[in-house]
C-alpha cells in the first residue's frame, strides 16, 4: 500500500510538471530548453566582440583603396565565410518591431541552433549580392523567431556584421511545406534576407518563410577603410 501511494504522489507531481511545462511553453517560452541554453547568446556575444576586434586586421590586406564600396562588402564577405566553421557566431540580427537582437551563427544543424538563428550555409552572407537565409527556433531553446508571424511588410531588419551594417525592408510572409528548399533561392537583381521557421506554434507541419528586400548597406571596419 505503501508502495502504490508513494508511486502515485510521484505519478502526480511529474503530471503537474508536465502541465506547468505546457503552460509556459504556451504563454511564454519552453522553460526547460531555455534554463539549459540561456548563457549560449552571452558566450556568443563575448566571441563576437573579439571577432570585431580582430577582424579588420586580418582581411585588411584583401581590401585596397581602388575597391568601390561594394566590392569591399564582397570581399569582406567572401572572408569572413572562409574563416568561419559551423557554430560560430557571424553578426548580430536585430528585428525592431517584435523586440528581438541575436548573435547569429553559422550552420542550421539542431546543435547550431540551441543558442540563436542560424545561417543556411549554401545561401550567401550580406554583401555577397545574393540571399542571406537564417533559420531559427520559435517554441523550444531562445525561440529567437517566435514572433516572425508578427512582422508586417514595411518592417526592418537589421544585420551587422564585423565588415558592414545591412537594413532589408520587410516585403511579404508566406507559409509553404517544409520541404520547399526553393524558398532560399537568389532573386534576380536583388539581395534579401530571408528568415525561416516551424509553424505553426508548437509545431514542424510546415515552415514560415519572412522575406525582405536590402535597403541599404553601410561598410564597417576594414570595409569602410578603417583598421583599429
Amino acid at each position: 500500500m505503501r508502495t502504490r501511494r508513494v508511486l502515485g504522489a510521484g505519478l502526480a507531481v511529474l503530471g503537474a510538471l508536465l502541465i506547468l511545462d505546457a503552460a509556459l511553453t504556451l504563454v511564454w517560452r519552453e522553460p526547460v530548453t531555455w534554463l539549459l541554453d540561456r548563457g549560449g547568446q552571452p558566450r556568443l556575444e563575448r566571441r563576437l566582440a573579439t571577432l570585431d576586434r580582430t577582424f579588420a586586421a586580418s582581411v585588411a590586406h584583401e581590401l585596397p583603396a581602388r575597391l568601390s564600396a561594394g566590392e569591399r562588402l564582397d570581399v569582406a564577405a567572401h572572408a569572413l565565410a572562409r574563416a568561419t566553421r559551423p557554430g560560430d557566431p557571424l553578426g548580430r540580427i536585430s528585428i525592431p518591431s517584435i523586440r528581438a537582437r541575436f548573435v547569429v551563427v553559422e550552420g542550421t544543424a539542431s546543435h547550431d541552433l540551441r543558442f540563436g538563428p542560424g545561417h543556411y550555409v549554401p545561401t550567401a552572407l550580406p554583401g555577397e549580392g545574393g540571399t542571406f537565409g537564417l533559420a531559427g527556433h520559435r517554441t523550444t531553446h531562445l525561440q529567437p523567431f517566435r514572433s516572425i508571424d508578427a512582422l508586417r511588410p514595411g518592417d526592418s531588419i537589421v544585420m551587422t556584421m564585423p565588415y558592414g551594417r545591412f537594413t532589408y525592408r520587410v516585403e511579404g510572409t508566406r507559409i509553404v511545406a517544409p520541404s520547399d528548399v526553393g524558398v532560399l533561392t537568389r532573386a534576380a537583381g536583388a539581395e534579401r534576407i530571408v528568415l525561416t521557421a516551424c509553424h505553426p506554434l508548437y509545431s514542424a507541419a510546415q515552415r514560415i518563410v519572412v522575406s525582405g528586400r536590402l535597403i541599404s548597406a553601410t561598410p564597417l571596419g576594414a570595409a569602410a577603410g578603417r583598421v583599429a
